[in-house]
């Protein structure tokens, strides 16, 4: 237990809501029998271990509770019922204007944050100066910060809780306030918070953030905590419940399912369909391997058949040399009639961050209807640019119904692609640049 940051057992929150303000009156004069207010479980009896050194991210999609159970361990709000467990100094940034005074001007704040932490001033005015230059708001420092524009307010907050030295940095969206390169800047802080082996608690809608810098990602939905474990197995099952497609697992078998377990169940028996053996024989012996574990569902109005992989010599294989073009190659059967379906592909890299893709409403390949019993045979033709490694390839049907998103059929990292490279540059992908280097008389 020594090496446990954060500790939260069966949490609950409930809030009451009330039709009302005369309601809430009501009930606490003891007027009237009965309640007079409704509960709203903010959270469900969730269940969460930190460690150490840890960088945890929370998904989940708006009303799932994630900012609420950062308020709880920041000790913002107290639990209904359950207890939290910290052992370490916290610093959060959870919202704008959070434990900031609008009237005191950004020096001031900067001391009335310090302070509220239980720094002295003697250690505030040691770390102001690396305060003030992670910030970067010049002569606005000494303004009113209710005259700050949202820029400015997130990276004086931000530059306050990342310089003070926290055991734990607990951070709840904040940073998609800021400019592109504050962000980068905060991003290596996170990494040199890492490196010093910092508990690092972290809510994002950005999933490849989530994906690049957390160890472990909890998926929350409704309250209650759906799973945890990897970020690349989270994020796809967030993925599902995004679009309505997550079922449930049986009250019987309602335990909290680890990554793995939550993975098959979400795949609603992926593997045992026509797309699962898509992989004969001969394409076995060109190396094409499908992954027996993948993610697959929708509604099955259209079906993804046949899926595969050729080099620029119409060769079945998965693996491709940089520089050369392939082709992603896809057979759909359509089930029922469709308005426009979608037809797309996604290339991630092992932990899941999303590198590239594309669909044929991007590329305005294809905006036509369809009707049962029709196939297609979609291709995506390309010139391979990433970087030399393995990559796994997702497949997806989609469309639009009376103007809401559905999904037909989504096949999550069903190959591997392995990318063979003699010269890999910076980052993910190769520019391709043409270099001349003259020299000038």
């Amino acid at each position: 237990m020594d090496n446990i940051a954060i500790q939260v057992t069966n949490v609950e929150k409930i809030y009451k809501l009330y039709d009302k303000p005369s309601d809430r009156i009501k009930e606490a004069l003891g007027f009237g029998r009965g309640r007079h207010h409704t509960e709203h479980h903010a959270l469900k009896g969730v269940d969460l271990t930190i460690r150490q050194g840890e960088c945890v991210g929370i998904i989940g999609t708006n009303g799932s509770g994630k900012s609420t159970i950062l308020k709880i361990i920041t000790g913002v709000l107290n639990p209904t019922h359950g207890e939290v467990t910290v052992n370490g100094r916290i610093s959060a940034l959870l919202e704008l204007g959070a434990g900031f005074n609008m009237e005191y001007n950004g020096i001031e704040n900067i001391y009335l944050n310090g302070t509220m932490i239980g720094f002295s001033e003697k250690e505030i005015d040691e770390k102001m100066d690396a305060i003030l230059e992670f910030a970067d708001i010049g002569e606005y420092v000494y303004q009113p910060v209710k005259t700050y524009s949202s820029g400015m307010f997130v990276r004086l907050a931000f530059a306050v809780a990342i310089n003070i030295e926290p055991e734990i940095l607990i951070v709840d969206e904040a940073l998609s306030v800021g400019d592109v390169f504050f962000q980068a800047k905060c991003y290596h802080k996170f990494e040199e918070f890492k490196e010093m082996g910092k508990t690092i608690v972290f809510v994002s809608h950005d999933l490849s953030s989530i994906s690049k810098y957390c160890d472990r990602v909890v998926l929350l939905n409704q309250g209650t905590k759906l799973g945890e474990g990897k970020p690349k197995e989270m994020i796809d099952i967030y993925k599902q419940v995004l679009v309505g497609q997550y079922v449930a697992p049986e009250p019987e078998n309602s335990r909290l399912l680890d990554d793995e377990e939550l993975r098959r169940a979400a795949a609603g028996g992926a593997g045992t369909g026509k797309a699962a053996d898509a992989t004969t024989a001969g394409d076995a012996q060109n190396g094409i391997v499908e992954n027996p574990e993948l993610l697959e569902y929708g509604s099955k109005k259209a079906v993804i058949e046949e899926y595969y992989i050729t080099d620029d010599k119409g060769t079945k294989t998965p693996a491709i040399l940089k520089g050369n073009n392939f082709t992603i190659h896809m057979k759909v059967k359509i089930m029922e009639d469709i308005p426009a379906p979608i037809f797309a592909f996604t290339i991630k890299n092992v932990r899941g961050t999303e590198i590239t893709g594309t669909n044929t409403m991007f590329e305005k390949a294809f905006l036509e209807s369809v009707s049962a019993g029709e196939k297609r045979e979609v291709t995506f033709t390309q010139k391979m640019n990433l970087q030399g490694g393995d990559y796994l390839l997702s497949l997806g049907v989609t469309g639009y119904e009376n103007d809401d998103f559905t999904v037909y059929h989504r096949l999550y990292d069903v190959l591997n692609m392995t990318v063979i490279s003699d010269k890999d540059t910076v980052g993910f992908y190769d520019m391709d640049s043409t270099v001349e280097v003259r020299k000038e008389e």
